[in-house]
């Protein structure tokens, strides 16, 4: 035994590359591990779209509100039309913004929706309870949602919660309340839409009530998920950087003086 001979220059070796980082690399693994640093910031910001988004849809029930008693004092004289189109124009704004603003909530959340479970199961060393592409669809077909989102919503809090892997996830209080009150918006908004069909008076009364319930509702939704997000975002990084204190050591009392360090001469390696 000895070192390696070759009778002729091997063909192999190493690449006349510098170091490179393995993202730079073709075919390389790219995708880096969820930090809970990262879940938490993008919660803090779903959390707060998921408020203002509540509060356009206060709004919104406030116009809804302002039309209704509009139509009630129509029946015993006429109106002003400067009152009648301010009142329309309120309902239109708060209208679009709610649907504008509510859309990029969503979006957000469901980013924080992905990051969160990625997150939770490399914390609780399990294997995800469905792909993304699945949640993602389950989440967005209408009707299908609505029983699927608690199931999405169970499995994560299971796994943040660190549960073993082969028992059934049983979704807790909070969790139990969200999905009522959001299956319950999402029936309410399906009737509204169906009601808004039908042409009498009365009808038409009753669904300016029922689009002033769907945004009460809708806020009621927006609330409960960002409490929601902010809950199980705690239990995953239960301590944030930001609030803890920083500390120095200003001196040490009594130890003994530290021995003089001696000096290596010029020819030493270390």
């Amino acid at each position: 035994m000895g070192p390696p001979a070759y009778g002729a220059t091997p063909t192999w070796g190493f690449p006349a590359l510098a170091w490179r980082w393995p993202k730079a690399v073709p075919s390389a693994v790219t995708e880096q591990p969820v930090t809970v640093e990262r879940v938490r910031a993008v919660a803090g910001h779903a959390a707060a779209m998921m408020w203002a988004l509540a509060a356009l849809a206060v709004f919104a029930a406030a116009g809804e509100v302002w039309r209704y008693v509009l139509l009630v004092r129509s029946r015993t004289g006429a109106l002003s039309s400067s009152v009648v189109s301010a009142s329309d124009a309120v309902v239109t704004i708060a209208a679009v913004l709610a649907v504008a603003f509510g859309v990029v909530a969503v979006v957000v959340t469901l980013w924080w929706l992905r990051l969160a479970r990625h997150a939770a199961a490399d914390l609780a060393d399990q294997r995800l309870a469905r792909p993304d592409w699945q949640v993602i669809l389950y989440l967005l077909i209408p009707g299908v949602n609505l029983a699927m989102a608690g199931v999405v919503l169970a499995e994560l809090e299971h796994q943040v919660l660190r549960r073993p892997a082969h028992e059934r996830p049983r979704p807790t209080k909070p969790v139990v309340i969200w999905w009522s009150v959001w299956a319950a918006a999402g029936l309410l908004f399906g009737l509204t839409v169906v009601w808004r069909f039908r042409d009498s008076a009365q009808a038409h009364a009753d669904g300016v009530i029922l689009s002033g319930l769907t945004d009460l509702a809708a806020a009621a939704v927006a609330i409960l998920t960002a409490l929601m997000v902010r809950r199980l975002a705690a239990f995953l990084a239960p301590i944030d950087p930001a609030t803890v204190r920083h500390l120095r050591v200003l001196r040490i009392e009594g130890v003994q003086e530290a021995l003089v360090r001696v000096e290596k001469p010029a020819t030493s390696r270390r």
